[in-house]
């Protein structure tokens, strides 16, 4: 057994971290952490586990020059100047469906990218990006490469934020898979997980050939907590940036 030690600066990183109005960042992404989106396209960065699933994702439905990435990691500074140019050219009820406030942004963490059918004339806030076609393709293949439909219909009320059929965000593999099949919204998905703790049950799960087991552990910002993790098993560590830390195992065998 390994022992492995959670504090709370982990609740607040890690590719499953719960980013909307009610749930800030606690910093942007780090340049060092970013990489081109696409290759050749120099303007738009990812996280590079997130480039690099892109990337694979694309090529995978060979998608050629069919769609294109459109917006990916924005800084503080960029998400402001976006915030305060849309509230003046498409006012305050567009800009509160869209566009999400500076510090509540998941573009701000570079986990996030929004893509678009490419076209002569591609709007940055609201690209078309239709389901059919090559843009349904790598919606229905997305989660076998940790990404997941953020925004879909009839999640507002839940999100707050509007359909947004372009955005998709990174989530990690199997969680994208729980996600789509589930038919959950991330912020859903954050309280599930929570039923199953490190003390009691873990949610266990074959997919793609693989076993995982994945759990909950909340921290407390004044202690500490620690888990053993199996010598058979690999492991991934997200804070959940609400209350605690969730540990995904995946048992070799």
């Amino acid at each position: 057994m390994k022992e492995l030690k959670l504090q709370s600066k982990d609740i607040k990183k890690g590719n499953l971290i719960l980013v909307n109005s009610s749930h800030s960042i606690l910093k942007d992404a780090k340049n060092d952490d970013l990489k081109e989106a696409f290759p050749g396209c120099h303007d738009i960065l990812l996280e590079k586990r997130t480039a690099d699933m892109l990337f694979l994702a694309l090529n995978h439905i060979h998608s050629g020059d069919r769609i294109v990435p459109v917006s990916g990691y924005r800084s503080d500074k960029e998400q402001c100047s976006l915030y305060s140019d849309s509230l003046m050219e498409n006012g305050k009820e567009y800009t509160r469906k869209f566009v999400a406030v500076p510090g509540c942004s998941e573009h701000q963490t570079g986990l996030a990218i929004d893509l678009g059918k490419n076209g002569p004339d591609i709007d940055y806030i609201c690209p078309d990006f239709p389901y059919n076609g090559i843009c349904q393709a790598f919606r229905e293949d997305a989660a076998n490469f940790g990404f997941i439909e953020r925004y879909p219909e009839g999640s507002e009320r839940i999100t707050n934020i509007a359909q947004e059929p372009w955005h998709f965000r990174f989530v990690g593999y199997p969680h994208s898979y729980l996600i789509m099949e589930k038919g959950l919204t991330l912020e859903e998905y954050t309280d599930y997980i929570k039923d199953f703790t490190y003390n009691r049950t873990h949610l266990k799960i074959n997919s793609g050939g693989q076993c995982f087991e994945i759990f909950y552990v909340p921290v407390s910002p004044s202690r500490p907590a620690y888990v053993d993790i199996p010598d058979d098993a690999t492991y991934a560590v997200s804070g959940n940036n609400v209350d605690g830390v969730v540990v995904t195992l995946r048992m070799v065998r």
